[in-house]
This record gives C-alpha cells, sequence and structure tokens, in this order.
C-alpha cells in the first residue's frame, strides 16, 4: 500500500467515520464551510486517494459520491510495514515491544494479540 500523507489520512477519516458523501459534505467536515478553494482542495486530494486505489467514485449521481475502499486496519498496517522497514529491516518485533513495555495495549488488544501469538505459524 502506497503513503499516505496527513490530508488524505484526515479525508479518509470523514469517509470511514460518514460513509459514502460528496466532495462538498467532505469539504464541509474537514473545514467547516465548502467554498470553491475548500471543494477544489477535496477535489485534489480525492483524485490523488482515486489514483492510489484507496478511494472509489461513484458516477451514478450527480454530484459524484466517493467512498473509502480500504479500512483504517488496512492503512495502519501498510504505514505500520513502511516503518518497521525504515527503522528495522521489516521486523516488527520492536514495534510490539515498544508498545507493551509502554503500557499502549489495552487489557483487550493484549488478549487478542496473546491469541494470536498462541496460533502464529511462522512463514505465513
Amino acid at each position: 500500500m502506497r503513503h499516505v500523507s496527513e490530508a488524505e489520512l484526515r479525508l479518509l477519516k470523514v469517509l470511514w467515520d460518514g460513509g459514502e458523501q460528496t466532495a462538498r459534505q467532505i469539504a464541509e467536515t474537514l473545514y467547516g464551510e465548502a467554498g470553491a478553494a475548500e471543494i477544489g482542495t477535496v477535489h485534489s486530494l480525492l483524485a490523488r486517494l482515486e489514483r492510489k486505489k484507496l478511494v472509489r467514485r461513484s458516477r451514478r449521481t450527480h454530484p459524484h459520491r466517493f467512498s473509502a475502499i480500504v479500512s483504517i486496519a488496512q492503512v495502519a498496517g501498510g504505514e505500520l510495514e513502511a516503518m518497521a522497514e525504515k527503522l528495522t529491516e521489516g521486523s516488527f518485533a520492536p514495534l510490539v515491544m515498544h508498545l507493551i513495555s509502554r503500557g499502549k495495549l489495552t487489557k483487550a488488544e493484549a488478549d487478542e494479540i496473546r491469541d494470536m501469538l498462541q496460533n502464529y505459524k511462522p512463514g505465513r
């Protein structure tokens, strides 16, 4: 998955939270207003996200509606993989161990990780 900029991520969060929306609706959520400049910015971001295959445009209605075609987990996973590659030659162990040592996991998250590790088969 290709890197997602901060601005693209903010737009994706609007779509994850609100579902399919028009560029005007997205601009109103992001900027509190939807003038020509804000809608133009949103259209530019949507075009980039479409090229990255992270957003889908529905042309069935006018104005067009946009929806995210990736989940937050997919984006987070892609960003974590890129970070692991950059910092630790692709190893996730230092990242996971850091989160655990800092107490950043809830009990439910720790339980889920424990269950995953018990069922883990290397090489998958």
